[in-house]
């Protein structure tokens, strides 16, 4: 398939949260406690809740600056991209990467709603959730239809109105909701225990998609204190594989036989091993552990119920036939470090050649618009979602790298970022 002939949605991105998001959407009694989008003395932006200061840090949003500049240090607003908090110009941003469609993970309450679960009162907690799932769904995804995969937070304190709010979502045309890849780290109940079985049975009966994202289980993976920020990003994925293992093991799946997990930004290619040890550990463990899957392989139970997404995976491409395709699908992380903007066509070609056409679009949309319900082609010409459609809208959009040292007085820079 030729690059420009592609229809490319990523089923991870993220949003920095704009400044109004939560203004008209709060009742009135908390109005005063909703977050605040402050600029601080010296100039870094932040959210401000509840007695927390919530910066932005740049890798965080990185798009579109040289990678000499990309550091841990708190951003200013003139300092990302407009398409990072703007709708308007994300659109432009996925234009000009001819990207289709996106869902969008939240960057300041925390992958999974954290910040909010944190809060005492929890019908104060309650209402700002509920705000930022209106603003994502109206606002975010609703300006342009077609572009956005909805995605909604939870509430992670309760998981009866945690799937009250999976319910009212749905209504609204959101079929994801983002979780925990290890509840049991946040200090709540972990996935062996039936305390979230209403929230699985919500998301089960609405085919809403639970998506555990890389690092929601807010423990960075680490060995020891001293160890250099490589050591995070090579381990990261681990987080994910030990949430497979506890997806498998636990009750979730044979409970909840139709409910649907995706592990994202996990990549692929460790699956293949993975698979392979749970059926070897199973073969030998079944006999006394107790452990019974019903005449089930583990890796059966796996391919069935996992959604899988990858950015750059040659291996895990390679080695697809070990795993079930109908659930791979691709992504761009816009606007992180790791993401593949605005090249992201011709990044990822090379992991498909000699892939059949067939194959090709269900990992670059058609998994992704099945599983999350999502019908991008009910607003957009089939001909105009291509890469080349696409990139045709962006004409005139600046998508050069652009450096922001000049933006920061240099005593004002970390050490080590910006130079």
């Amino acid at each position: 398939m030729n690059v420009d002939d592609l229809i490319l949605v990523s089923v991870d991105d993220h949003v920095i949260e704009p400044a109004h998001l939560f203004q008209g959407r709060v009742p009135r009694k908390y109005r005063d406690l909703a977050p605040r989008f402050v600029r601080r003395e010296d100039g870094t932006m932040a959210w401000l809740y509840d007695g927390h200061t919530i910066l932005n840090t740049a890798l965080n949003a990185v798009a579109g600056r040289p990678p000499s500049e990309f550091g841990r240090e708190p951003t200013r607003i003139e300092e990302i991209r407009t398409g990072c908090y703007d709708i308007h110009d994300r659109i432009k941003d996925m234009n000009a990467n001819g990207v289709l469609g996106s869902m969008c993970f939240p960057s300041f309450p925390r992958f999974c709603g954290q910040l909010f679960a944190e809060t005492a009162d929890k019908d104060q907690a309650a209402a700002m959730v509920r705000a930022y799932n209106d603003w994502h769904m109206e606002e975010w995804a609703g300006t342009y239809p077609g572009r956005i995969i909805p995605l909604a937070l939870p509430m992670m304190w309760d998981p009866e109105a945690a799937a009250t709010e999976v319910h009212r979502m749905a209504e609204k045309g959101c079929h994801a909701v983002t979780f925990s890849s290890s509840p049991y780290d946040l200090g709540l109940p972990s996935l062996y225990s039936d305390h979230w079985d209403p929230l699985w049975a919500a998301c089960a009966e609405e085919g809403t998609v639970v998506c555990m994202h890389l690092g929601s289980n807010s423990k960075p993976p680490m060995t020891s204190p001293d160890a250099p920020i490589e050591l995070v990003y090579t381990l990261s994925p681990v987080g994910l594989f030990s949430a497979a293992a506890d997806l498998l093991w636990s009750q979730v799946f044979r409970r909840f036989p139709t409910l649907r997990v995706a592990l994202s930004e996990g990549g692929i290619g460790w699956l293949p091993y993975f698979l392979e040890r749970i059926d070897y550990i199973y073969g030998h463990t079944q006999h006394w552990s107790g452990m019974d899957l019903a005449g089930r392989l583990p890796s059966e139970i796996f391919s069935e119920h996992v959604i899988l997404c990858f950015i750059d995976d040659l291996v895990g491409i390679e080695n697809r036939h070990h795993l079930n395709v109908d659930n791979v699908t691709w992504e761009c992380d816009y606007p992180h470090s790791d993401s593949t903007w605005p090249v992201a066509p011709e990044k990822l070609l090379p992991s498909l050649t000699d892939m059949p056409d067939d194959e090709i679009d269900k990992i670059t949309h058609r998994n992704a618009m099945r599983h999350f319900r999502y019908d991008p082609f009910a607003h957009i010409p089939r001909d105009q979602a291509t890469v080349t459609g696409l990139r045709a809208q962006a004409a005139g959009w600046d998508i050069s790298v652009q450096s922001v040292k000049h933006l920061r007085p240099a005593a004002a820079r970390t050490p080590g970022t910006l130079s």
